[in-house]
C-alpha cells in the first residue's frame, strides 16, 4: 500500500525526471561562460593580436592555458545544453534521436580539437 497519490509521486520530476538538474546546468554554465570570456578579452587586451609569439608566450603561461581550456570546454557544453534543449522542444520522430546524437558528437569534436589547439600552443607541437 502506498501513502503517496500519483501527483505526489511525479511532483517536481518534469518531463524526463531531469528538468531541474538541466535548468541549474545551462545556468551555472551560463555564468561560467560570461566569467571565462570576461577573462579571456581583458587578458587580450593588451596584447599585439598581430605577433604570434607574443600570443603563444600568453598562452604557454599555466594560468591562461587552463583557463584556456575551461573556456573552451565550458562553451561547448552550454552550447551542447541548449542545442538539446532546442532539438528536444522542436524536433520530433526518429530525427530527434539522430539529431541529438549529431549534435553531441559534433559537440565533442569542437571541445576536443579547441583543446587540442591550445595544448599544442602552450607546449609547443610536441603533443
Amino acid at each position: 500500500m502506498k501513502l503517496r497519490s500519483p501527483l505526489g509521486e511525479v511532483l517536481g520530476l518534469g518531463a524526463a525526471g531531469d528538468g531541474p538538474a538541466h535548468w541549474w546546468a545551462q545556468r551555472t554554465s551560463a555564468v561560467g561562460v560570461v566569467l571565462l570570456t570576461l577573462w579571456f578579452l581583458v587578458s587580450l587586451a593588451g596584447l599585439d593580436l598581430a605577433d604570434h609569439g607574443e600570443l603563444v608566450g600568453w598562452i604557454s603561461r599555466p594560468l591562461n592555458s587552463v583557463l584556456a581550456v575551461l573556456l573552451v570546454a565550458v562553451t561547448t557544453y552550454h552550447s551542447s545544453l541548449g542545442i538539446q534543449e532546442v532539438i528536444v522542444d522542436y524536433v520530433g520522430g526518429w530525427l530527434r534521436i539522430a539529431s541529438l546524437m549529431l549534435a553531441q558528437f559534433i559537440h565533442v569534436l569542437v571541445a576536443v580539437v579547441g583543446i587540442v589547439a591550445i595544448l599544442r600552443m602552450a607546449f609547443g607541437d610536441s603533443v
